[in-house]
């Protein structure tokens, strides 16, 4: 039997390679002799890895457009809150300026409130002078008054004299003298009965307070202190209340309602 001399290893291939390249079925055969499953398998995997690469490149894309209108949504909300900080900013500017405006108003009601109620004020005490005479004679039953200090005249000079001298020797304090010269009306007058001369310090509100009714008795006082004669305190006023009427007859302050 003759034995056919081996091939080396370089005509070998070249040889098979021929015969595959002849037989493209062989082909097939002989990669499924040589390779693995696993490597068989190579291009399905491949297939799908490819497609699911291109399913995450559409993703990414996606993912992208959604990131970029997040971003524009972002810049939009920054602009957004760049004016409403602008808004709000304004509107505390706003705000100061109507609470300067309302304190601004308020501070004019008080001072109308103050004039009109000094306007009143002074009213009254025009009234009781032009109706002294009566008022003397009807409500505290005395004759020939005289308006010694009222605010439509000058305080008469020997009443001013005497109320000065009587602080400087100390019949008097300076709190009291203060007192005589702020009165609203002061009449010398006598009383009918008996002619006995009377001061009448009369305090002139629109409406009757405790402090009229102290400010009348503390200048009758005074002038009682001053003059050595009597002194009658009177409260005059459009209305007073009933607890500030029986604070008054308690002082011994009379009510004139004018």
């Amino acid at each position: 039997m003759k034995v056919e001399k081996a091939l080396d290893p370089t005509s070998l291939v070249a040889r098979i390679v021929a015969e595959l390249r002849a037989n493209p079925e062989a082909q097939e055969m002989l990669l499924r002799v040589l390779l693995t499953n696993e490597f068989l398998g190579m291009p399905a995997r491949l297939d799908r890895i490819e497609k699911d690469v291109a399913e995450l490149k559409v993703d990414v894309a996606a993912l992208k457009a959604d990131m970029a209108k997040v971003k524009t949504d972002v810049a939009e909300l920054k602009t957004d809150m760049a004016e409403v900080k602008t808004d709000v900013a304004e509107l505390k500017t706003d705000m100061a300026e109507v609470k300067a405006d309302v304190a601004e108003l308020k501070t004019d009601m008080a001072e109308v409130k103050t004039d009109v109620g000094a306007l009143k004020g002074r009213d009254l005490e025009y009234g009781l002078h032009r109706r002294i005479d009566v008022l003397a004679s009807q409500e505290f039953g005395l004759r020939r008054p005289e308006i010694v200090q009222a605010p439509v005249l000058v305080p008469l000079s020997d009443f001013r004299n005497e109320v000065e001298d009587a602080a400087e020797d100390g019949r008097i304090t300076e709190k009291q003298r203060t007192r005589i010269h702020n009165t609203d009306v002061v009449i010398h007058a006598q009383r009918k009965t008996d002619r006995v001369p009377v001061w009448v310090a009369i305090e002139a509100s629109h409406t009757v307070h405790n402090n009229d009714i102290s400010r009348a008795r503390a200048s009758a006082d005074a002038l009682r202190a001053v003059f050595g004669e009597e002194a009658v305190a009177v409260a005059a006023g459009y209305s007073i209340s009933a607890a500030d009427a029986e604070r008054a007859e308690a002082a011994g302050v009379e009510y004139l309602e004018v």
